[in-house]
């Protein structure tokens, strides 16, 4: 389905961001009418982290929101009422020397019934020599799904995924039947087309539909979008070529125009995402605490609801949920 026919009956641009988060408030209120009506999700991007376990290096410098531990009772009380029935954590960009308790912590987690973490994708460095028997310790692990490292700070070089260690550890996570989430800058997104022709038997994630820019969309923008709309479209199609890749519909509200956004702003992005990987190759992330910058959970899913609700229920349900089920292999 073309962008412009799933565009039908989106919010308009002028709505509110009060009304989008009233829409939210009762469950009831919906794009799928009564709760039992509301399609399940998982949520492949679930951040948490406990600031009395270890301090990511990055979080003196956060934002003040993010400046706080997120734990499982805050990440319950955002995702409640929606329908949320598992979740995969993402790591944290942990200091290197924390790498090993955060996996165990969420090995602990994904092992209790108590918790709606099931799995996890955990921080690794696969630039270096030590990544090869750090992760060989998780290869019989049935709740370790993958490894990410972000690839975006202004500290990373370019073309690093690209190195011979590097390309090397991307075997080995193929080989152990691991994924690598792609989470890089949006104007360096064809050195992840090459690293995945490298590594033709390793699955790749393109998180936040390529770090992509609602800004770029926009006429007249009040701030400039981090890439062009051509390109980053051009190199996401080139991207969705490789049956090794898939994309993740999250993160992109962040970027969004932080006092007055709307779904419509968002649409460009996810409708080109879904169009170009296919109904089968996209899954859901809800990127939280990150999106509480410019969104509450409950309004990114609501937004990216309005977005996909003249889609096929089928492939609604396929986004939400079913895609992530099968690709992690979580039942």
């Amino acid at each position: 389905m073309r962008n412009e026919t799933s565009r039908r009956g989106f919010i308009r641009q002028g709505v509110a961001l009060t009304a989008l988060s009233a829409m939210g408030s009762a469950v009831q209120a919906g794009p799928f009418g009564r709760n039992k009506d509301i399609l399940p999700l998982i949520d492949t991007h679930q951040h948490l982290w406990d600031l009395t376990r270890y301090q990511p290096p990055w979080i003196n410098g956060a934002p003040e929101i993010l400046n706080r531990s997120y734990i499982t009772k805050d990440y319950n009380a955002a995702t409640r009422g929606l329908n949320l029935v598992k979740a995969v954590y993402m790591e944290v960009d942990v200091d290197p020397a924390d790498q090993i308790r955060e996996a165990e912590h969420v090995i602990a987690l994904s092992r209790s019934s108590r918790y709606p973490t099931v799995a996890a994708v955990i921080s690794g460095r696969p630039d270096e020599d030590s990544f090869d028997p750090y992760i060989r310790k998780f290869k019989d692990s049935p709740y370790i799904k993958g490894v990410r490292q972000v690839l975006h700070p202004e500290t990373t070089p370019q073309g690093l995924c690209l190195g011979k260690t590097f390309v090397k550890s991307m075997h080995r996570l193929g080989e152990q039947g691991m994924s690598f989430d792609l989470c890089m800058r949006p104007t360096e997104l064809t050195d992840g087309a090459k690293l995945a022709d490298q590594a033709p038997d390793t699955l790749f994630i393109v998180d936040h539909c390529g770090n992509g820019d609602p800004k770029a969309f926009l006429k007249n923008p009040a701030e400039a979008p981090t890439h062009k709309a051509e390109q980053w479209k051009q190199d996401m199609a080139e991207l969705a070529k490789r049956d090794n890749v898939i994309c993740k519909i999250s993160g992109i509200v962040v970027r969004a125009p932080q006092d007055h956004w709307t779904p419509d702003m968002l649409a460009p992005l996810i409708n080109h995402c879904l169009d170009t990987f296919g109904p089968d190759r996209v899954v859901f992330g809800g990127d939280w605490p990150v999106c509480r910058i410019v969104a509450s959970y409950r309004q990114w899913v609501h937004a990216l609801k309005a977005v996909i609700a003249n889609r096929p229920r089928e492939q609604q349900k396929k986004l939400l949920h079913d895609n992530a089920d099968r690709i992690y292999g979580l039942s």
